[in-house]
């Protein structure tokens, strides 16, 4: 658990518990445009996938959240499903410090590699991972994977896979 604060109240980082699943659902509500998901599935990340994930709180609240996983058949790679900051939480780093504090836990000890998808209008996202890619002297790639009409019916714009690697672990 790491904290770091400014003139204001540090906002500390953990594991999620799930107790975090409903207020990581209404903290998504809160982080357009973020893909909502079922209060089920936000209890399964807060529960099942607790060692990637992390949650930053200040005051008490929920202000930002990263769920991500290690595929199986990657065992080298952290997922990163969804990273969320409140408007309470930004300017302050605040995402990318949550990303070196699952990459530096003991359930990545193996990973040497970071994917997520972004869309590409998503700018906030990939000003972030470039910047993370920066920081670990990581190569950083990315091709169209799903597409917008194969993969979502027209609903939703095309999401890039992006992967940064090899790196070691940040200090």
């Amino acid at each position: 658990m790491t904290s770091e604060g400014s003139n204001t109240t540090a906002i500390t980082l953990r594991k999620p518990t799930k107790d975090d699943g409903f207020r990581l659902h209404q903290l998504v509500a809160e982080c357009p445009p973020l893909d909502p998901n079922s209060i089920y599935c936000n209890l399964l990340q807060c529960s099942h996938f607790a060692e990637t994930g992390v949650a930053a709180e200040k005051d008490g609240d929920l202000v930002g959240f990263i769920s991500g996983y290690i595929p199986p058949q990657q065992p080298e790679t952290v997922f990163v499903w969804q990273v969320a900051v409140h408007e309470k939480g930004r300017g302050q780093g605040l995402a990318k410090r949550m990303l070196k504090e699952i990459v530096g836990r003991e359930a990545c000890k193996n990973v040497t590699h970071l994917e997520t998808t972004i869309t590409e209008d998503n700018e906030a996202s990939w000003a972030l991972f470039r910047s993370f890619a920066r920081d670990l002297g990581a190569e950083l790639t990315y091709h169209e994977h799903f597409e917008k009409e194969t993969h979502f019916g027209g609903k939703h714009d095309s999401e890039f896979l992006l992967r940064i690697g090899p790196f070691t672990k940040p200090v």
